[in-house]
């Protein structure tokens, strides 16, 4: 799933080229896409972009129109879906393509998504329904690059760290993948209670949360570039490498199975030398 370091580089990217480029058109073949109709999604034709910003998960695509004034493009990926811009239009017949964004030149800016899940969307939102919009407003603050200052009063919940740090109306952008390696470099366990963080505890997770994201992006900078990848590189030291030796203490990484994802662990650096194996059988650690 595109997590906060995948949106940034493709919001960077995107600013990079689409200021100042004219929508020729809009077209949806992915008929479940739109998740607004008012204004409708024919009113960004003839319009001129004229920013790309992300906010927690999502891309906010802006333009100026000439019957609804400024309007903004809201794009959730989900876990399949990728935004990328080609030198040359697709076919109609791509299954993959769920929102095609045509400009001048032959360019295309085109929504895909991979896999048999439909779930990535847009919405073409004014100034008032973007101020208004449940998606937004519900978002916790950014994980990068200035999360609270006092992360124990953000996470202060009964709840793991694990689920809280994935948590989008806690704190915004984290997901499955980079929570592993924020919580393997703050050398906290995943399943430690968010009320339960001391003073320096909670300093290292949110030097940790800066560091890994900044890492990531760090990497992203040097080797994504347009059209933009359909798969990101992942630069992970600890998730999904179960069965390796940790890279800090050289312990054999451990894992929790559960139906959907694995989540990865140092037994030695976080869980003070215990393993949980399997979720479904094991108590959770504290």
């Amino acid at each position: 799933m595109p997590e906060l370091p995948e949106m940034e580089i493709t919001a960077r990217r995107l600013a990079a080229e689409l200021p100042g480029q004219t929508i020729e058109s809009v077209l949806t073949p992915g008929i479940n896409a739109l998740k607004t109709f008012d204004p409708p999604l024919s009113a960004l034709d003839g319009a001129a972009f004229t920013d790309v910003r992300r906010r927690g998960k999502l891309l906010l695509l802006e333009a100026d129109t000439a019957s609804h004034g400024p309007l903004t493009l809201l794009v959730h990926l989900m876990s399949a879906g990728r935004l990328m811009l080609y030198d040359k239009r697709g076919s109609l017949r791509d299954k993959t393509s769920r929102v095609l964004i045509r400009l001048p030149e032959d360019r295309e800016l085109r929504l895909r998504e991979f896999g048999t899940k439909q779930a990535a969307w847009v919405k073409v939102l004014t100034l008032d329904g973007l101020e208004e919009e449940p998606s937004l407003k519900t978002l916790g603050p950014d994980a990068w690059p200035d999360p609270p200052a006092d992360l124990r009063e953000t996470l202060g919940s009964a709840r793991p760290l694990h689920s809280l740090l994935r948590d989008q109306q806690v704190i915004a952008g984290i997901g499955r993948t980079w929570v592993d390696e924020i919580l393997h470099a703050a050398k906290l366990s995943p399943f430690k209670r968010g009320d339960d963080l001391s003073e320096r505890e909670a300093k290292a997770l949110r030097k940790a949360m800066v560091g890994e994201l900044q890492r990531v992006l760090d990497v992203y900078e040097q080797k994504v570039q347009l059209p933009l990848p359909e798969k990101f590189p992942k630069p992970t030291r600890v998730h999904a490498h179960q069965g390796e030796p940790c890279p800090r203490c050289e312990t054999v990484l451990e894992a929790v199975f559960y139906e959907d994802y694995v989540m990865s662990y140092c037994p030695h650096c976080q869980t003070e030398g215990r393993i949980l194996k399997d979720r479904r059988l094991s108590r959770l650690l504290k």
